[in-house]
């Protein structure tokens, strides 16, 4: 079981760190709304966090990087950051996670280490799944406000992007890698303390047995010098 929990840990853990990096680097976060004078099916505007991309009818998709960081709207500018920072976090939940593992060569074998490097690793994969669920959730906040803000024409209300779907799942994904470590961790603590507990009272045991032991001898041989 504790094999299984390690392995499914790590598939998770990767999956995850491909769905943020799926995530930072897909362009469709914002997709052309059609919707009244807007409704011009062969036209697409996708918009990511760093290049936008235009398709018309019977012409490939064309993409363009954006000039300036500065054109962004500010939810896209804080995703771009909040997005690295997620992608970095889960390379290193990955790594600490790994070292932490039973079967690894890190730390030796001392399990108190090694406990504490799993709990280290389920706080990163839970901070993780923050940095990527406040930034996709932030911009479908603003998608969704401005597609219903009468004050905002139709050709430039946007609609959710596959992206954002993207990256609901891939922090999910994320939350439960989290979820599934600490657990482990509780469990190797709860095996840790009852070790701890267990030792001094088996020592106990063994030294009350050499007393009686003892005090049996002394009396028998009493016995039988009377």
């Amino acid at each position: 079981m504790r094999d299984k929990l390690e392995i499914l840990a790590m598939v998770l853990g990767f999956i995850g760190l491909i769905g943020t990096v799926a995530i930072t680097a897909m362009p469709s976060w914002r997709v052309s709304a059609f919707i009244g004078a807007n409704l011009i099916v062969m036209e697409e505007l996708w918009e990511g966090l760093w290049m936008n991309c235009f398709k018309q009818i019977d012409i490939r998709m064309q993409c363009k990087v954006y000039d300036s960081l500065l054109i962004l709207p500010s939810e896209l500018q804080a995703a771009r950051g909040l997005m690295c920072v997620s992608i970095v976090l889960v390379v290193i939940s990955l790594f600490v996670t790994g070292c932490g593992s039973r079967s690894s060569t890190c730390g030796g074998e001392n399990i108190k280490c090694k406990n504490i490097t799993l709990a280290v690793g389920g706080c990163l994969y839970l901070m993780s799944c923050l940095t990527t669920l406040v930034p996709v959730s932030w911009v479908a906040h603003t998608v969704i406000r401005d597609f219903y803000n009468p004050q905002v024409t139709d050709a430039q209300k946007r609609e959710l992007g596959s992206a954002l779907y993207t990256g609901w799942a891939t922090a999910g994904v994320l939350l439960i890698t989290g979820v599934i470590v600490l657990f482990k961790y509780s469990r190797n603590r709860r095996k840790e303390e009852e070790v701890a507990y267990a030792a001094p009272y088996h020592m106990a045991m063994e030294d009350n047995s050499i007393s009686i032991t003892r005090t049996l001898s002394g009396s028998h041989k009493h016995h039988e010098y009377v």
